[in-house]
């Protein structure tokens, strides 16, 4: 977005969100595009759902989802209309174990699922009245409680009311006092099949005084495809839109999402996901738990994919500073004795002095402009499918256990040889 005389003439909403992002912040909130905590470090949740929902006393699973490297939680609960409320007693139990166990946790109202095909669903304005019912459970949790406004809201068509809806919703949580962060999920039964959340985001995010929406995507059948799921993914990163995964799974009985093409992507673009579920689906549905029977030592194939395969759980998940420090986090050290190892038509391998405990993130730069390559936690690394015979500068930055990101390095640059 362009400043055009000092902002006199941005728009109202436009003027109302600059004034949001010059705002001091407290608690977790939005910046620039990217989800941070109080203290300024970004904040990439990985994590699963857990069924709370239709499991209130399988608590020991908050536990276990922390031991199996995950930093936050999303948990369904019920509104009283399709499903058993969730009271405050039960809020407030929910917001202390994800604080007894050092998580983050998403609270989604659930009864709104595939509201328009499903006659069982609540309406948006049942959601918001729930969260108005059960703020005083949530008052002062911002640092670690983000609010999911409805689940999957809406079921498919073009002509669902999502924009207004989803915008009157923020601004009647706002006006009751909820400085949490909010999420939004995308219509079509949370898979944004007629893409109208990806094509009114930025109306949404304006609908928010504060400035502190996200959104929320499920990546299920519509997402089958590495195209698929990168095209989608892309369109809200390049315009600065935060954007997590709420929901996906590797395989579904509509339509074989591709995982690997979802956690690959996230990882390289240090975007949030949340894999369905820990355990308890139905049972021609368990091919979506993660362990069975509540068992943490009893993983499903799904479940050694996600927490244990490529860029899974234990793939550079880092703890919120919320629970690690009580000030601001110390900017580490920039990466240094970047060098060039090797030079073929294709690849380039680059090394670096190691550090302990350091997750590293190499950048293509040109000119003023860089772009995500890898990330890794090796100081050795092969740069593959580049193009031969050409130039390519290269640079690399460092995030602590706290995941506070370190200066730029020193650039390095490599000439590919010609292609054979």
């Amino acid at each position: 977005m362009l400043a055009v005389l000092a902002g006199a003439l941005l728009t109202p909403a436009r003027a109302a969100h600059a004034e949001a992002e010059a705002a001091p912040r407290t608690g977790i909130h939005v910046r620039d595009g990217r989800l941070v905590e109080a203290s300024g470090s970004d904040l990439v949740l990985r994590g699963v759902n857990h069924d709370f929902m239709w499991y209130p006393d399988r608590n020991s699973s908050f536990a276990a989802i922390k031991a199996a490297g995950a930093n936050a939680v999303r948990l369904p609960l019920g509104i009283g209309h399709q499903w058993r409320r969730s009271g405050t007693e039960d809020i407030a139990k929910v917001v202390g174990l994800c604080k007894a166990n050092r998580l983050i946790c998403i609270l989604d109202a659930h009864d709104t699922t595939g509201f328009g095909q499903d006659r069982k669903a609540a309406t948006m304005a049942q959601a918001v009245q729930f969260w108005l019912d059960v703020r005083e459970a949530l008052a002062g949790s911002e640092d670690h409680i983000i609010v999911n406004i409805a689940n999957e809201p809406f079921g498919n068509g073009t002509t669902m009311p999502w924009v207004q809806q989803t915008s009157d919703a923020i601004r009647a949580l706002r006006a009751a006092g909820y400085r949490n962060a909010l999420m939004v999920d995308a219509p079509g039964w949370g898979q944004d099949e007629s893409f109208v959340m990806r094509d009114n985001a930025e109306k949404v995010r304006d609908a928010d005084p504060q400035g502190n929406t996200l959104f929320d995507i499920h990546m299920y059948g519509e997402f089958g495809t590495a195209g698929k799921v990168n095209s989608y993914l892309s369109s809200f990163t390049e315009r600065r839109l935060p954007i997590l995964i709420g929901e996906f799974s590797g395989e579904h009985q509509w339509g074989d999402p591709d995982e690997d093409a979802i956690m690959a992507f996230a990882e390289a673009r240090e975007l949030g996901y949340f894999g369905w579920s820990w355990s308890g689906n139905d049972k021609q549905y368990s091919y979506l738990d993660l362990v069975d029977d509540f068992d943490a030592g009893k993983l499903t194939a799904w479940g050694r994919r996600f927490i244990s395969g490529p860029n899974g759980l234990t793939t550079g998940t880092r703890e919120a500073t919320v629970y690690r420090n009580s000030g601001a986090a110390s900017q580490p050290r920039a990466p240094q004795q970047v060098r060039v190892l090797d030079v073929t038509s294709s690849q380039v391998v680059l090394s670096w002095k190691p550090r302990r405990y350091a997750i590293y993130q190499v950048v293509a730069v040109d000119g003023a402009a860089e772009t995500r390559v890898l990330t890794t936690n090796r100081s050795t690394v092969t740069l593959r499918g580049l193009r031969g015979s050409t130039e390519h500068t290269f640079a690399v930055y460092s995030r602590d256990l706290l995941g506070t990101r370190s200066p730029r390095s020193a650039l390095v640059a490599a000439v590919t040889t010609p292609a054979s």
